[in-house]
C-alpha cells in the first residue's frame, strides 16, 4: 500500500496562520499612490456675521470660540500648527503638538481654534493672550486646547471638495466628542438656531456658528459659515488716544476707525476694560508710532489727543451702533495680533440701527 505523501511544514498545523516571510515595515516617507499633494497651507473658510440664526435642517449649528485660528498639519515628516495668517507656532502650543503626535492618523490637516477656558468653561479671548506673553510675546502656552471643527486633508485626500457633513463624519472618527485632551471635537449641536443662541448667551458665550451641511470647504467669506454672537466683537483700527494722568498707562480712551468704502472713518472711542499691566505696554506700543495729524477725520472736542499711525488693531465688544455711526457701551478686549491676520471691521450698510 503506498503511503500518503508526507505533509509540506505550511500545511502541519492547520492552527497557524499561513505566513511568507517576514515583511518589512512601510517607510511612511513613502506614500501609497495615488495620492494628492498635501497643500503647503489653506486660506481658511471665515464666517459671515448675521444678526439671527439661519432656518432649515440644512444648517448644522456650533458654539462659537473665543480664540486664535489654527491649521494642524500632520505630515510623515511631523507636525507643523500655523495661524491664520501663515505664522508657523508649532512651538507655541506644546500639548497640541504632543496631542497631534499621538492622534491615528498618518497625514491630516485639522482646522480649529486655539482657545483658553476662564472658571467656567468658557473660551476666553485675554487669557489665551496672557499664555502667549501678550501681543508680541514668545512665550508658550501649555493650556491652550484647539477646539477642531473640520478636517482638510485625510490619509493623502484633499477632501475640501466633499460635503462638509462627510468631512465632519471623518473627523469625529479621528477626534472622538467628549474628551480632555489638547485637542477636542467642537461638536454640533442638534438645536434650533433661535434657541440655542439665546441659551449661549445666558451661559456668558460669544455666540454660534451656523454651517451649511451639504457645502464644501472654501477659503474666504462665501456665506457658506455665519456667525451670530450675543454681543458683537470686532477689530477696530486705533488711531489715537486721549491722555489722562488718573487712568492706567495714561489712556483716558483710545480713539477707533472702521473701513468705509476702501477709507478709514471714526466709529468712536473705548475707554473701559484696560488692566494696569496691558495698558502700559499698550501705550509704550503707541507712542512709537505717533503723527501729527490724524488718519482719520475727526471733529470732536476732546482734549489731550494723541494721533499715531493705524497700524495697530484692538479687539472691541460692543452692544450697537448709534444713530451716527459710533459704537455703545464699548470695551477693549485685547490686540489682535499680525500673525492672526487681524481685520478691521468694515461697514457695509446701516439698518435698523446696526451697521
Amino acid at each position: 500500500m503506498t503511503k500518503p505523501p508526507k505533509p509540506k511544514p505550511l500545511l502541519q498545523d492547520a492552527d497557524k496562520p499561513v505566513q511568507s516571510r517576514p515583511r518589512k515595515p512601510r517607510n511612511p516617507a513613502q506614500p501609497n499612490l495615488p495620492l494628492d499633494p498635501m497643500p503647503d497651507r489653506i486660506d481658511p473658510c471665515l464666517a459671515l456675521l448675521k444678526s439671527k440664526p439661519p432656518k432649515g435642517p440644512r444648517w448644522a449649528f456650533e458654539v462659537k470660540w473665543d480664540g486664535y485660528r489654527l491649521a494642524v498639519h500632520i505630515e510623515p515628516s511631523g507636525v507643523r500648527i500655523l495661524t491664520r495668517g501663515g505664522h508657523d507656532w508649532t512651538d507655541r502650543f506644546p500639548a497640541i503638538l504632543a496631542e497631534a503626535r499621538r492622534l491615528p492618523v498618518g497625514t491630516a490637516i485639522l482646522d480649529g481654534e486655539a482657545v483658553v477656558f476662564d472658571e467656567h468653561g468658557r473660551s476666553d479671548f485675554g487669557r489665551l493672550q496672557q499664555s502667549l506673553g501678550g501681543r508680541g510675546g514668545r512665550r508658550m502656552s501649555r493650556e491652550a486646547v484647539l477646539m477642531v471643527f473640520d478636517l482638510l486633508y485625510f490619509d493623502g485626500r484633499d477632501i475640501r471638495g466633499t460635503e462638509l457633513i462627510s468631512r465632519r463624519h471623518l473627523l469625529e472618527g479621528l477626534v472622538p466628542a467628549g474628551g480632555e485632551e489638547a485637542i477636542r471635537l467642537s461638536e454640533e449641536i442638534e438645536a434650533d438656531g433661535d434657541t440655542l443662541l439665546r441659551i449661549a448667551c445666558e451661559h456668558g458665550l460669544e455666540g454660534i456658528i451656523a454651517k451649511d451641511r451639504n457645502s464644501t470647504y472654501r477659503s474666504g467669506r462665501g456665506g457658506e459659515w455665519l456667525k451670530i454672537k450675543c454681543i458683537q466683537s470686532e477689530g477696530f483700527a486705533i488711531v489715537g488716544y486721549q491722555f489722562s494722568s488718573a487712568a492706567f498707562g495714561n489712556i483716558g480712551a483710545l480713539l477707533l476707525a472702521a473701513k468705509k468704502g476702501g477709507e478709514l472713518v471714526y466709529v468712536g472711542s473705548v475707554g473701559t476694560g484696560f488692566k494696569a499691566d496691558e495698558a502700559m505696554k499698550l501705550r509704550a506700543t503707541m507712542d512709537q508710532i505717533r503723527m501729527t495729524k490724524p488718519a482719520v477725520t475727526y471733529s470732536g472736542r476732546r482734549k489731550g489727543l494723541v494721533w499715531i499711525k493705524p497700524k495697530l488693531i484692538a479687539e472691541i465688544e460692543y452692544r450697537a451702533w448709534t444713530h451716527d455711526g459710533k459704537l455703545r457701551h464699548a470695551s477693549y478686549k485685547g490686540l489682535r495680533s499680525a500673525a492672526d491676520s487681524a481685520e478691521v471691521y468694515e461697514i457695509i450698510e446701516q439698518q435698523d440701527g446696526d451697521v
